[in-house]
């Protein structure tokens, strides 16, 4: 451990200087100060490359293998953490300056330089660069909000349905970290009076798998609104993926749905991806027998549809994996697919038919079957996780 990380107080600098006199004068100057200070010293670049654990560097712009900014380059490459104090000759302050320019916090000029000066430019440059460093944390936190929240806008769009007899209810939530993943949703209504529905999961998680997630989501809406078939939708989806994945072995995984326009059937799709679940006592898995391949998969085998009668009404629920999967009962046991039909029923019995008028500020069905799962997990959710309602009660109309 660092001797300036046992006592605070103590500042640790490197003085890069091949000149014994000069050496010996700051180590005097230091001395003569108030301020305790732990001095190391170097006599050239490639020795202070690994003496950078330091709080201030103090370096010489004359050594014998570096000099000027070329010499200041190598120490700010090598380590960017501590703060760096240039020395001058009386005759050469401009080039002090383009130091400071160049990443340098301060310079001196040698020869006029007493105890308090320099202790006094040490410690700004050492608070000038932790400010610096905090400045940078800072705009990169912003940036991974701004594009966090971009991606947001691409997974997670408002639903695209006007039809107000038909429940369209959608639920996000991010994984323990925060950050987006590939899991993505969608609900379109086509000209014809149907209504289209989609949750995807690419593989993987980070912001690579997200961006792809949102470029695959924006596709499927385009071919939705263009009016291409269901079928030639999942192929249009499938061609952006292979185009637009870094790396060939990356898949997605999507279930889709087209309700019929008098709302009393669906056609459902899987690919490789979790069936939905059709709710109420009992909640019960739609049929798979028809599933096919995840987009990506370098198989034979296209998707084909499954016709699922529902009635005058029902409610079905779309879900990615992640809800699935997530550990229960102190992390022994999966929640899995019987546990969440549990949960989805126990909700159920909260709330009324499809479309049911709800008070300001009641959390809805899928609000309520994410906080359930949530407190079954004991805290945030390590998966992100998408949800997807659809409703309809010929009660409502």
């Amino acid at each position: 451990m660092p001797y300036h990380e046992i006592n605070p107080r103590t500042i640790s600098v490197l003085l890069v200087e091949d000149d014994d006199g000069d050496a010996l004068l700051v180590s005097e100057l230091f001395a003569d100060s108030d301020t305790p200070v732990d001095l190391r010293r170097a006599r050239t670049v490639d020795e202070a490359v690994g003496m950078l654990d330091v709080d201030c560097v103090l370096l010489d712009l004359g050594l014998p293998d570096a000099s000027g900014t070329a010499a200041l380059g190598r120490i700010l490459r090598a380590a960017p953490g501590p703060a760096v104090v240039v020395f001058t000759g009386m005759a050469d302050t401009g080039q002090g300056l383009r130091a400071v320019a160049a990443g340098a916090q301060d310079y001196l000029v040698k020869g006029e330089v007493g105890a308090e000066l320099l202790v006094r430019s040490v410690q700004y440059a050492i608070e000038r660069r932790r400010s610096e460093a905090q400045d940078r944390e800072l705009y990169r936190a912003q940036v991974r909000d701004y594009e966090t929240t971009r991606l947001e806008r691409a997974l997670l769009p408002t639903p695209l349905v006007g039809d107000g007899s038909l429940e369209v209810l959608v639920g996000y939530r991010a994984g323990r970290d925060g950050l987006l993943g590939g899991d993505f949703y969608d609900v379109v209504e086509r000209d014809d009076g149907s209504v289209a529905a989609v949750v995807g999961d690419v593989a993987g998680h980070g912001p690579d798998e997200a961006a792809l997630g949102a470029t695959l989501r924006t596709a499927w809406r385009t071919s939705v609104l263009a009016g291409l078939p269901a079928a030639r939708i999942l192929d249009v989806v499938e061609q952006i993926l292979t185009a637009e994945r870094g790396r060939p072995e990356i898949f997605a995984t999507l279930v889709m749905v087209i309700v019929a326009p008098d709302r009393r059937s669906m056609d459902l799709y899987l690919c490789g991806h979790p069936a939905p679940f059709l709710l109420g006592r009992p909640t019960v898995v739609l049929p798979t027998a028809r599933r096919g391949r995840a987009l990506g998969i370098p198989v034979l085998g296209g998707w084909q549809p499954e016709r699922v009668e529902l009635g005058d009404s029902w409610r079905v629920i779309m879900v990615t994996d992640g809800v699935l999967e997530t550990t229960v009962d102190d992390g022994s046991s999966r929640l899995g697919e019987e546990g969440l039909q549990r949960v989805m029923e126990d909700q159920l019995e909260l709330d009324g038919a499809p479309g049911s008028p709800r008070g300001d500020g009641e959390p809805n069905l899928v609000d309520r079957i994410l906080g359930a799962v949530t407190a079954r997990h004991g805290g945030n959710l390590v998966d992100d996780t998408a949800l997807v309602v659809l409703g309809w009660s010929g009660d409502m109309q």
